[in-house]
């Protein structure tokens, strides 16, 4: 129905069936369990390992497939979104494409062969700590505070809104070096979640992303070795807005996916679901309706495979990666809501995919930096 993909060849069409068996096999039936439970279980994160799904670019010396081919990344976000699963659309991505990044890029060798293997086999958990409760798009603005100590650092201060952050085993945490520096005051730092003085929060209620062990995290006095300063002290801001252009690239593509299978839900239902002698697919306004959703999905599959291929090819701006983000999200409460409509009083019913859609969709426009912080973003490049 979609336009047909255009930039992955047999290989990565392969791979797709295979994440999308996996996913049918193992996550759509425990995902009201984990809804329940507010996070997914520690097993499904081993079984993804087992399957070779996590950090596939990691390098080989650390256990990994050093497959450095972005768009294998891109189909396993867009097949986990496809699920209308919150907690696996959201946190293995993280954990694979916002996370492992940092370590890569950054970590000591010492850290790097203590914990990349580990999360390529899912027995290490991941999560990045950047927002705080007085501080969320304004990453200067953070209080936490790493403290030199000579052959450590001590950190305190707490973090809010971490997504997998209940189960973490690792964080990236963002702190201040140097409180009187602003931007060039913040280091990142890798943190083991059983260090002394660190604790976790109870996972949020929130009104979306039921099975997104989201919680805030409190440090005190956490003593962190000095091989676990990711790349160079007071370059931390530098580094998260390096980053950032992947993770705002992973959530468009996952707001794409949701809004896809809103509307390919919806079609089903319209067609089958009766109304004045006639099926709700036969009045015009659903049809224009669906029309309208179905042009604003697929000119942004095109628009996001364009996205991928530039990242791919490492030529994805900042400003792209803003757009892109600002535009599929802000796209996906639109389709996610019509679709709703459509469905009538059961689109307001949890057992009904397209209501979880809804309620999942709209902290896109929130996390990765608001959208009128893409907004901004995209009018510095337009009006330079």
């Amino acid at each position: 129905m979609f336009t047909p993909y255009r930039i992955y060849n047999e290989e990565h069409e392969i791979f797709r069936q295979s994440v999308a068996e996996f996913a049918a096999r193992e996550i759509t039936p425990r995902n009201a369990e984990w809804e329940k439970n507010k996070m997914v279980s520690r097993e499904i994160w081993e079984k993804l390992g087992e399957a070779g799904f996590l950090c596939m670019q990691v390098d080989e010396q650390y256990g990994g497939l050093g497959i450095k081919d972005f768009r294998y990344n891109a189909v396993f976000a867009e097949e986990l979104g496809k699920t209308g699963c919150s907690g696996p659309a959201i946190g293995f991505p993280l954990h694979n494409d916002i996370v492992c990044p940092y370590i890569e890029h950054y970590a000591t060798e010492q850290a790097k062969q203590e914990w990349l293997p580990l999360m390529v086999q899912g027995k290490a958990i991941a999560a990045v700590a950047m927002t705080e409760p007085g501080a969320g798009s304004d990453l200067q603005g953070i209080k936490a505070t790493a403290v030199d100590k000579g052959d450590h650092f001590v950190i305190n201060g707490n973090k809010t809104f971490i997504t997998n952050g209940y189960l973490a085993d690792v964080v990236v945490v963002a702190a201040k070096t140097d409180p009187t520096a602003g931007a060039k005051g913040i280091s990142l730092f890798l943190v083991d979640t059983r260090s002394a003085g660190f604790s976790k929060g109870s996972p949020f209620e929130k009104v979306g992303l039921h099975a997104q062990d989201t919680c805030e995290l409190f440090f005190d006095n956490v003593m962190v070795p000095k091989h676990n300063l990711l790349g160079e002290k007071g370059k931390g801001f530098t580094y998260l807005m390096t980053e950032l252009a992947q993770e705002r690239l992973i959530v468009s593509i996952a707001a794409l996916a949701g809004a896809q299978v809103a509307l390919t839900d919806t079609i089903e239902y319209v067609k089958q679901r009766a109304a004045f002698g006639k099926t709700v697919a036969d009045m015009q306004n659903t049809r224009f309706k669906l029309a309208e959703c179905f042009g604003e999905v697929d000119r942004g599959r095109v628009f996001i495979e364009r996205m991928i291929e530039l990242h791919n090819e490492r030529k994805l701006e900042v400003y792209q990666a803003c757009l892109a983000k600002q535009e599929m999200t802000d796209m996906q409460c639109r389709v996610a809501d019509e679709c709703v409509q459509l469905h009538g009083g059961y689109g307001y019913i949890w057992e009904y995919r397209i209501a979880r859609i809804w309620a999942d969709a709209r902290v896109q426009r929130i996390y990765a930096g608001t959208n009128e912080i893409m907004k901004e973003v995209i009018a510095r490049k337009i009006l330079a």
